[in-house]
Order: structure tokens, then C-alpha cells, then sequence
């Protein structure tokens, strides 16, 4: 069965969502213990939250890049991250969607958030047809992220590299078994209205 070409999919339960990051192990190592980041990380930076693990995986080559060696799991609230996508943009310019570049320049520089859409990974981090969901957070938004939304952070690092290492021996079917469960996300009408359109062109 085909998935939507523009569809948020992720890991939740009824209070948070789950996303993703890679880190040096210098931030990730003391933000899974303490389970909140710490003063090292600088919540004045934009960060990008990816609610896929596969294309986590692929930004961090399975938690084996340089400076992204400690893979996070990040549980956030509903809440903040509904806000983020309300108080977002979209991180391209697309005419039809936009009234003129100046425009959305203009809402890009105002917005907390951005959305980007990127696609989707297989077990080999190939793309695929459909698209998954990053979102960047700047300014009142990386600081909440950090300091408000954040419920619990779990280093994932080792399951990364076991489902790594399946894969590199072709047991896709084991390797799949230790990803996580994602689910179309049951977001509000109002939260991604201002995102359909460029969902809908693609």
C-alpha cells in the first residue's frame, strides 16, 4: 500500500512525540543521562527535528559520522510540537504557494519554526517516493524545545548500530524489527493548514 506523498508519520502516544537528533558524544552522552539537554547545547542555534528514524539514520550514517556518533530519541510533548508546526514556515519557495519570494522570505525570517519535506529512506537509506517531515527550530522555539517540551531523551546509539550491522549482512527482516513503530501523526486541521498547499503540489 502506497503512502501519501506528503504525510506526517511518527512515534507518539496520547501526551508526546518522539524525534530524533545525532550529536558529538560530548552533548548527547549528558543529555541521555540527565534527560534534558545541556548548557553546552546553544538554544540560540536553529536545530532540526526529524520525526523519522530512517532518514535520522541517514543523516547520521547509522550513528557512524563524524560529530554524530550519539543518536538521541527525543520525546517531546504534543503540545510543543503542534506549536512549532502552527508558528512555522515552509524552508522553500514554491509560486503558487507563496504570494511573491519577498513574502515568504519575510515569513521564513518571523518564523520560530521551518518545515522542510526530504525523502524518505528504506532500510539501505535509499529515497523513496514519500516524504518525511523535518522541522527546524530558531529562537522561542529551540528554546522551548529544549527547556520546556523536552519529557525524556534515551541514547538509541546501540540499537542503531545493531540494525546497522543486520542490514550490512542482508537481514533486512531483523534489521526492520528493531525500528520504531511510526505512525501517521493525527495532527489538527489548524496546525498544518498553512502547509497543504505545498503538500499538495509536492
Amino acid at each position: 500500500m502506497s503512502l501519501p506523498p506528503f504525510q506526517i508519520r511518527a512515534r507518539y502516544t496520547d501526551t508526546t512525540v518522539t524525534v530524533y537528533q545525532a550529536y558529538t558524544p560530548a552533548i548527547g552522552v549528558p543529555a541521555a543521562r540527565e534527560g534534558r539537554f545541556p548548557a553546552a547545547w546553544k538554544r540560540e542555534r536553529m536545530t532540526w527535528i526529524k520525526p523519522s528514524y530512517l532518514w535520522m539514520m541517514y543523516r547520521c550514517g547509522w550513528g557512524r559520522k563524524e560529530n554524530q556518533e550519539t543518536v538521541l530519541a527525543v520525546e517531546i510533548t504534543r503540545e510543543g510540537f503542534e506549536w512549532a508546526l502552527r508558528n512555522s514556515a515552509l524552508s522553500h519557495y514554491k509560486p503558487g504557494v507563496h504570494t511573491d519570494r519577498d513574502s515568504w522570505k519575510r515569513q521564513l525570517r518571523e518564523a520560530p519554526a521551518r518545515v522542510q519535506w526530504d525523502p524518505e529512506r528504506d532500510l539501505h537509506l535509499r529515497p523513496l517516493e514519500h516524504r518525511s517531515l523535518q522541522l527546524g527550530l530558531a529562537g522561542e522555539a529551540s528554546r522551548r524545545y529544549a527547556d520546556e517540551w523536552t519529557v525524556a531523551i534515551t541514547d538509541v546509539t546501540p540499537s542503531a548500530h545493531r540494525a546497522h550491522d543486520l542490514v550490512c549482512r542482508g537481514d533486512l527482516d531483523a534489521a526492520a524489527a528493531l525500528l520504531p513503530q511510526e505512525h501517521p501523526y493525527p495532527v489538527a486541521d489548524e496546525a498544518v493548514a498553512h502547509l497543504r498547499p505545498a503538500m499538495a503540489e509536492g
